[in-house]
């Protein structure tokens, strides 16, 4: 936590981190260009940024992209703040954003949502927990039908629903590394189970598939899990859906690997 307070202490990495917020995942060179900061200030602060983890990257062929990474910032909040308070703060906050800044901006032009998270257990444990029917029903309520074999198509199973669909498919496939599979198909079903509404299901519907990603990496004693949800068009509406949902799932998934409980849902 010292690390975060620190890195969080210079105004131009605030600065970056606002740019991330406003548009995440870019590359050193649209943040210098961004920012109008030398491209040596820009890459000492995002490594301050890295250490911390306050930001992560992404490779995308030659690019490195950064996002932001939320999850210090929470386990602040979580320290000092129950969850009652939190909601209040968080009321009060949009209403003193939306009285004072007149300027306020989308984020639209987004088309991926990364989403890095430590959790104290082994690569073989996580890979079990994102696989097996019987750990994904725990803290996800879903589970899959798959051999987990690149190519092989997959089936969800959620509130009652069995969604089956040729698209569904595990793209890759590296135990204890990386998994990767595109995203459940929006069925009429679904969607009255969920309680999402047809003009809902519609627009997710219209969208083409995306594509989830688990990177696995052993760090010390704990495993560093980057989840990266992609290949939305911008404005989706399902990534305004997994952008909230992703947070609360990987919170509960961590929990149950550490202490054997998912979180309570609220």
């Amino acid at each position: 936590m010292d690390e975060v307070f620190r890195a969080l202490a210079d105004p131009g990495r605030r600065r970056l981190l606002d740019s991330l917020d406003a548009r995440d995942g870019q590359s050193l060179r649209e943040l210098c260009a961004g920012l109008d900061m030398a491209r040596q200030s820009v890459s000492k602060h995002l490594a301050v940024l890295e250490a911390a983890h306050l930001v992560t990257t992404v490779r995308r062929g030659r690019e490195k992209l950064h996002y932001l990474n939320a999850v210090p910032i929470n386990a602040i909040a979580d320290r000092w703040m129950d969850k009652y308070d939190r909601g209040r703060a968080s009321a009060l906050a949009d209403l003193k954003t939306a009285l004072e800044d007149s300027t306020m901006t989308t984020k639209d032009s987004e088309t991926a949502f990364v989403y890095v998270i430590h959790i104290n257990t082994t690569p073989e444990k996580l890979w079990r927990a994102l696989t097996d029917p019987a750990f994904t029903r725990r803290y996800w309520g879903v589970t899959f039908e798959s051999d987990w074999r690149a190519g092989s198509e997959m089936s969800w199973e959620q509130f009652g629903v069995k969604i089956t669909d040729p698209g569904q498919i595990v793209v890759e496939s590296e135990p204890y590394r990386r998994l990767a599979y595109t995203w459940h198909t929006m069925t009429p079903e679904f969607a009255e189970a969920t309680g999402l509404g047809e003009e809902y299901r519609v627009r997710a519907a219209a969208e083409g598939r995306s594509t989830v990603t688990f990177e696995i990496e052993p760090v010390g004693s704990t495993v560093k899990l980057t989840v990266i949800h992609d290949g939305f068009q911008p404005g989706s509406t399902i990534l305004s859906s997994v952008r909230e949902g992703w947070p609360a799932l990987l919170s509960s998934l961590k929990t149950l690997l550490e202490t054997g409980r998912a979180l309570p849902e609220e």
